[in-house]
Order: structure tokens, then sequence, then C-alpha cells
């Protein structure tokens, strides 16, 4: 057998998916996560937060083996192959897309599997776990494989290999030679028999289509180090599997308690829309090409402002599906990733007040009329909202961009986005001509700028700190400072930002920390990779290019074999951590990509981001 480890590393998965869903499949060739029929229901297959208990579907040789995995290059479709001393097994891993007709077939896992050398001898593990292993199905064998039942959910396994019932599953164990191939396919609540035609067509749709799509990047096509172009590429196509097609959200990952360290209990669910990511994540989609998936982001985003009653209404997280909700619940009957408890379903921090979205809720509606689109004369009163909103709640302490759990503060970073918040509204009203209390939105923003300065800045350390009034907790949010065009990148209270976060939030190998103080969790974390990226982004735009360009490098050798990031990296080990792989990671390496490139003079596609516009002083400075 393979390596008997009962939890691989992260970057031992590759991720498939649909555009409705994900699964992760190991380097084992299981499928250990996969959530039916969407990216937020429950899981058929947990095994990757309980060994045991929560589920899997594997395919791979009896005998000792070595593996390795690919996608199909500029694709979603993975492969692993198995070498061992008889042979070599290869499998190939996809699912349909959802083109915009959404059929049974949507739902189906097709698993090539393929002897290309040799004489191999393999087996078949099926065994589901409904509702994230709440649920024990029943089996009844049926012509070309076996239906699994749990309640009004069913799983139909097509099996060219005759399937027995056992205390795990359903088991088989098959034999092909050199030059075989035979197709085990997973169908969710259908029973529908496919041949080999039938998937053979489907795997050439599937790579045309992904190929198609990978063609639209921009940035890949004209990024200079093809190194750098592979992990861009990369990660668009994570991004676009992470897209709601029915609402344009985007899913921050399409896992739930993976550990921010293991056995610790920084376990959260990740399978929702962030407000906080929208700037970000539309910038990243326009630059590389991928201007449908941007403007159905933002619109996703308006809608989100035009259903609430009031503006402080407005959440911090939404569902994916309107229909579906957030309440956080702990999952006690699994152990967790290498015992890393609790397990968690929904997002408590839905509810929490944090000021720095309102900020990028403006950001977004402000970045996509500079790349071109329209704001309606109808949709300003309720952006203005939101301005008048600021006006006021910026002088109340919130959870902050990154949710703690203790009692609410003053945090630095909030009080910028509030600041942005007025800024882009005011942009947007002179330059449209909307009507708006300007005097007032203007004294707002002064006064948030002055205590922010004030407040929030530690001259001792020479730098920004969390939250107003500290002594020594730093906070790499505010490496955004310059970026989001409140003071110059070559401004002596940026660099002094930026030094401050070297000297004490930055680990041996250059991994960026979040912050340095107490969040109202028990225990530690990893290195945040976005926070790492952002440091690459402050630097290039501060002048210091070969700093920035030495630092990217560095960090893009912790991408997965695959070209994967989870959400935080552990320095001691080098290992991944956190939700896998995570959106915000890779929005930040696409961003970072163009931020450098931008400081050597090559310009993009659409106006120069906002902290480099040619414009000269912004706001009120």
């Amino acid at each position: 057998m393979g390596d008997e480890v009962p939890y691989l590393d992260l970057e031992d998965y590759g991720l498939i998916g649909n555009l409705e869903t994900c699964a992760l499949v190991s380097r084992d060739g299981g499928i250990d996560w996969l959530p039916l029929p969407f990216l937020e229901s429950p899981s058929v297959f947990a095994a990757i937060l309980d060994d045991a208990k929560g589920g899997r579907f594997q395919i791979r040789p009896v005998n000792k083996y070595a593996s390795v995995q690919a996608y199909l290059r500029d694709t979603n479709i993975l492969q692993t192959t198995f070498v061992t001393s008889f042979g070599t097994l290869v499998i190939t891993d996809f699912m349909p897309v959802n083109q915009g007709e959404i059929g049974a077939e949507l739902w189906t896992v097709l698993r090539k599997v393929e002897c290309v050398r040799g004489r191999i001898r393999a087996e078949l593990c099926f065994d589901p776990r409904f509702d994230y292993a709440r649920a024990r199905p029943t089996f009844q064998m049926v012509a070309g494989g076996a239906i699994t039942t749990a309640g009004k959910e069913q799983l139909f396994l097509q099996s060219p290999f005759p399937v027995e019932e056992t205390e795990a599953g359903l088991r088989a164990e098959f034999e092909l030679d050199e030059g075989q191939s035979r197709w085990v396919l997973l169908h969710y609540n259908q029973y529908q028999l496919r041949d080999d035609a039938w998937c053979t067509g489907m795997l050439a749709a599937v790579e045309e289509f992904w190929t198609r799509w990978s063609a639209g990047c921009d940035v890949c096509r004209e990024t200079v180090d093809p190194t750098w172009r592979q992990v861009v590429s990369r990660s668009g196509l994570v991004l676009k599997l992470l897209i709601c097609p029915e609402t344009g959200a985007i899913a921050a990952a399409p896992t739930t308690s993976l550990p921010e360290t293991i056995g610790g209990e920084r376990n959260w669910d990740y399978r929702f829309a962030w407000i906080r990511d929208s700037a970000f994540t539309i910038q990243a989609l326009y630059q590389t090409g991928h201007e449908e998936e941007a403007f159905g982001f933002h619109q996703w985003l308006k809608d989100r402002v035009v259903r609430v009653a009031n503006v402080p209404a407005l959440r911090v997280l939404y569902p994916l599906h309107d229909h579906d909700h957030t309440e956080e619940v702990v999952l006690d009957h699994l152990e967790g990733y290498r015992g890393s408890r609790p397990v968690r379903i929904g997002n408590g921090a839905a509810h929490q007040l944090q000021l720095d979205i309102f900020g990028e809720a403006l950001e977004a509606v402000y970045e996509t009329t500079r790349y071109g689109d329209e704001i309606r004369p109808e949709s300003w009163p309720l952006y203005a909202a939101i301005a008048d909103f600021v006006c006021t709640a910026w002088q109340q302490p919130d959870y902050g961009i990154w949710e703690v759990r203790s009692e609410p503060r003053h945090f630095v970073y909030s009080k910028v986005m509030c600041w942005v918040a007025l800024d882009r509204a005011i942009r947007i009203a002179d330059r449209r001509g909307f009507d708006a209390p300007l005097d007032r939105w203007r004294a707002s923003r002064t006064a948030i700028r002055e205590a922010i300065l004030k407040h929030g800045f530690n001259k001792r350390l020479n730098s920004f700190v969390q939250a107003f009034g500290d002594e020594d907790a730093l906070d790499a949010a505010n490496l955004l400072i310059p970026q989001l065009g409140f003071l110059p990148h070559r401004d002596p209270r940026v660099q002094g930002t930026i030094e401050a976060t070297l000297r004490h939030l930055v680990s041996k190998d250059g991994l960026v920390y979040r912050y340095n103080s107490d969040d109202g969790v028990a225990g530690g974390e990893g290195a945040f990779i976005l926070c790492s990226f952002w440091l690459v982004n402050a630097l290039a735009l501060s002048g210091r290019v070969a700093e920035a360009e030495a630092m990217f490098n560095r960090l893009i050798r912790y991408v997965s074999p695959l070209g994967l990031l989870a959400e935080q990296v552990d320095p001691e080990t080098g290992k991944q951590l956190g939700n896998f792989p995570q959106a915000f990671s890779h929005i930040g390496l696409i961003n970072s990509v163009i931020y450098l490139e931008e400081a050597r003079g090559k310009r993009h596609r659409g106006p120069a981001p906002v902290g480099m516009e040619e414009t000269g002083e912004l706001g009120d400075r």
C-alpha cells in the first residue's frame, strides 16, 4: 500500500468541481471531501475531518506505490498517477461543468481508471457518510452498481467492477492490463447508466471548457516569468471553481474547519462569500481578463446592498445561495483534521459589527466604475446611505477585519476603511454628478483621518498599530494604508509601518503573521499567506522592487505541487494550514504579480490601482 498515514498534508490534495460544488482528491486516490449538491451543503465524504467516520471514495493499487498528481494543462481535470513494481495506474478525476444549463449529469463525478504500464491490481472503496457523517446510509445492489440512500438523498455508484458490501461500505478488487481503462461514476440523486462514449465525450467537453476559459487570462499571456504565469493561471482556475453561477458570489474556500494550527480550535467554515473580499477579488478578476466574473461578483454585492432594510443590517458574510443560512454549529462527533477540534459548520462572525466592510463595499463599487461599469441613478441612494451611516458609525468600536472573538476595539484598519468609504463616495458623486451632502462627507473624512493619525500611529514604534492607543500591537492589515490611497507609499509613516512589520510580524523565511495581539481565541496560528502578499505589494509600490520580487519568489515556493494555497503556512515546517484552497491567498498572489509588474513600469488592462494613480494627492491630504 501507499503511506499508511491517517491524515495527509494539505499539499497532497487536488481540487475538482463543477461550479456548484468541489471535491478534494488525495494523492492516495481518495475523494476525502465532497459536499452535495452545493459547496455549502452537508458533506457526503469528509474523511479529511475524521479519517475513521467521515467517509471517502477511494481507488488505488493494492500493492505498494508511489504517487504524484497533476492537472491537465490549463484545466481543473486532475490526474493521479500510481507507480508500482508491477505497473502504472492513472486516475483522471473531474466533474461536468455548469455552463448555464443545469442537468442531472452536473452532479456526477467521473473517474477514469487506466493502466498505462504493466498489470495493475487495484481496489475500490466506497464509504459515503451523508450529512457530515451524521447519517449512515443503506445499500442496494442494482444493475451497473449500487444505490446508497440516507433520508431523501441518494448516491448511485456506477461501477464496471462487481462490488460487495462490507462494514466499511462497498468494496471491489479488480485487475487491468496495459492499455485497458474503465470508468467509475458517482451520480447524486439519479440512477442513470452512462456508457464509455458518453464519458469520453464529457471529458473532451470539460477539457475544452477549461482551456477556453484559461485562454482569457491577460496576465498569463503577458507575464514574462513563466513561473509567475503558471501560478497566476492556477489561481484563476481556483477562483472560477469557487464562484456560484446563480448569484455571482465567491466562496472564501471550499472547506470547513481545516485548522490554523494542528490541534488548535481556530477552525472555521469558509464556504461563504465575504463582503470584504469584493474589491480585491474584482481587481484580480478584471486584471486577469475575466470581466464577466468580476462584474458578476459586483452584481452580487449590489444585490446584498439593495436587499438590506437599512445599512447597519449589511452583514459581513453571506451564503452562496439565498436560501441557505450561516448559523454556527459544532459537530462534536467528528475528531477534526489531525485531531483539531471543534469542527464547525456555519460562521458566527456573520453577525459581528465590522466597520471595514462598508469601505470595502464602496471601494468595490468605485473600482468597477473605473473598469467601465455604470452606477444607475436608482442605485446611488443605497451607496449614499452607506456613506451617511459611516459619518457617525466610524466612532464605534468593532470586531475588525480579523473577526476577533474578544471585545470590540477601535481598530485602525476599520477606521481607514471608513475613510475609504467616504473618499470613494465623494469621488463617485463628484465624477457622476450625483446629489450628495458633500460638505458633511468631507468633514467626516477629515475627522477620521485626523483621528487615525493622532491615535493610530505610535511614534515610539514609528508605525501604525492595531487599535487606537496600542503600545505594541501591530496589524499586517495596515500595510494596505498606501494601497488604499490614505497615505503615499513613500510617506515616512508608511515606511515605518513596513519596517515594524518586517521586525515584529515576519518569520525568518519572510512569512507574515496577521498580528501579535490577543484575539479571544485560544492557541496560536500560522503565518498568513495573504498578508505576506500585502507586504510584497507595499515593498513594490514603495520602490523596493528587488526586495518585493525576492519575497514573492520565496512565497510561491510554498504553493503545493498542484499550485494550490491554503490560508496559512506553518513557518516551522513549511506545511500549509487552514481552509484549502483559500480564495484570498490566490487573489493576493494574482494582485502581487500585477503590482510587481506595475512597479516595473508594465501597465496592465484598465486604470492604475488607486494607490498608484498619477493624479498626485488623494483624498484630503
